[in-house]
């Protein structure tokens, strides 16, 4: 496994896993603002806005990634939107993991009891306020759990983006074994980083469900 350790190989994998990094840090904050707007379309008193975040989470969680980035990646361009490879690849993943994200959100939403709703709404505020100050704090906390599960997915799907352009892993992995390199080395480290950055995320919700924890 010498090979791994010449300087442009280890430029390459280094590369590909900062641009892994980056591609699912920036997916996830845009499935979390997604997730979060559909979350509260899905509990609004609003029909047209409970019908649209329906419609959005049914379409995106039943479709496969990789048909979903053919989607963004060729149809996009046929409507005149033209962007960089890594700006269509965060759409991507951040419209399929929104889905999730709303979901997980929307499970922890129905487990706030009705009567803080109505206590919030008694003494006049709006169903955004009581929302984002009552509700939706709670129902954070209470997901962080099958939160983390959709976050530690992030990386590993964004590895379909490497098919499609995208300089990260996968390509760094294919690129070395377009080279002749031995497969199993190649990804023995691909498959390490991949842990690597799994075992951060689970981490990080570990610290932030203790840190959360509620006196029971």
């Amino acid at each position: 496994m010498g090979f791994l350790f010449e300087d442009d190989n280890v430029a390459l994998l280094r590369d590909g896993f900062l641009n892994t990094l980056a591609l699912s840090a920036v997916s996830a904050l845009l499935a979390l603002l997604i997730g979060t707007v559909l979350a509260a379309f899905r509990v609004s008193p609003v029909p047209v806005l409970r019908a649209f975040g329906a419609a959005w989470v049914t379409v995106f969680r039943n479709t496969p990634l990789t048909l979903l980035f053919f989607a963004v990646f060729f149809g996009l361009p046929a409507l005149d939107v033209h962007l960089s490879a890594f700006t269509f690849a965060v759409l991507a993943l951040g419209a399929y993991t929104g889905s999730f994200v709303c979901e997980v959100l929307r499970s922890g939403i129905n487990t706030v009891s009705l009567g803080q709703a109505e206590a919030a709404r008694s003494l006049g505020m709006t169903f955004g306020q009581t929302l984002g100050l009552i509700v939706l704090p709670q129902a954070a906390r209470s997901v962080l759990a099958p939160m983390s599960s959709v976050f530690i997915a992030l990386p590993r799907n964004s590895a379909i983006a490497g098919a499609f352009s995208v300089g990260e892993l996968y390509s760094a992995q294919a690129a070395l074994s377009e080279k002749g390199y031995a497969i199993f080395a190649i990804f023995f480290w691909v498959a390490l980083a991949y842990l690597f950055t799994s075992t951060c995320v689970a981490l990080a919700f570990r610290f932030l469900e203790n840190r959360l924890a509620v006196a029971r």
